[in-house]
């Protein structure tokens, strides 16, 4: 049995990393990337979408011979505020874009234009939406993504303990339901707080689907360790709850969060 449970924890944590890269990659915070060819070279570059509004946000885009030169626009998202051009500037060896901060949950809309002596062009063809966020601690954020992670582990080893119907279900699923509290409805709302200045977005107050998805996989598994309590043989409720926490966690973190109302001076819970 030793090696069984060490494979099937194994299996959960490449299953948790997994989800981890898809869930990152697939948010509206996550940096867009462009592809630039310019002297017969590509470029990679990352556009932010997500900053701390203690600085401004930067934009850099690999120069090292300094022979580009570029402008760039933005303005206000969702305001009638027309767009303002400004110059890059060298830095190193890197063309800069500076954009200036903004309220908690506000959110700037920018596009990046380069130039060289023959060639002109947008670096995408859409604006970049960046939102801003008040500077969460770290002691706050680093509890909360370790206690969110290991639930998801500890979630899918429930699981698999229940289909091979194993004598520590009940007990996995309780350690479960802990780490969903603790790093979901404790950790998780202070760090909204910090972050935006609220506390909860979700369902019923907001449409921030971070908090209703974390609530919803807490209900779930809160019923199968109460089930578990009075049947340690369930194995319906146990396996049910880890696939709701997997179709949860397959949801992009952050959408529809919180956003500034620059016409208001409020922020919007869930937009």
């Amino acid at each position: 049995m030793n090696w069984k449970s060490t494979l099937l924890w194994v299996v959960s944590f490449v299953l948790m990393l997994t989800i981890a890269v898809f869930q990152r990659t697939t948010g509206p915070t996550y940096p867009q990337k462009a592809a630039i060819f310019m002297n017969g070279k590509t470029i990679q570059v990352k556009l932010p979408t997500s900053a701390d509004n203690d600085k401004d946000a930067i934009v850099s885009i690999p120069d090292t011979g300094r022979t580009m030169r570029g402008y760039y626009f933005f303005r206000k998202f969702n305001s009638a505020e027309h767009w303002t051009r400004y110059q890059m500037h060298h830095e190193n060896d890197a063309l800069i874009a500076e954009l200036p901060a903004q309220p908690a949950a506000g959110k700037l809309e920018y596009r990046i234009f380069l130039k060289t002596d023959s060639h002109e062009f947008s670096i995408t063809d859409d604006p970049i939406v960046i939102r801003f966020k008040n500077p969460v601690p770290e002691y706050i954020l680093i509890p909360h993504i370790l206690f969110m992670f290991l639930a998801m582990v500890f979630s899918m080893r429930t699981g698999f303990e229940a289909l091979i119907q194993g004598k520590k279900t009940r007990r996995l699923a309780g350690i479960t339901t802990l780490l969903l509290f603790l790093g979901g409805l404790i950790l998780g709302p202070l760090v909204q707080y910090f972050a935006f200045g609220d506390f909860w977005t979700g369902w019923p107050i907001g449409k921030d689907l971070t908090d209703t998805k974390t609530m919803i996989s807490f209900i779930f598994w809160g019923i199968a360790w109460l089930k578990l309590r009075k049947n340690p043989e369930n194995r319906f409720w146990p396996v049910f709850a880890s696939i709701i926490l997997l179709m949860v966690y397959l949801i992009p973190h952050s959408l529809f969060g919180s956003e500034f109302d620059y016409s208001s001076g409020q922020v919007k819970t869930g937009k």
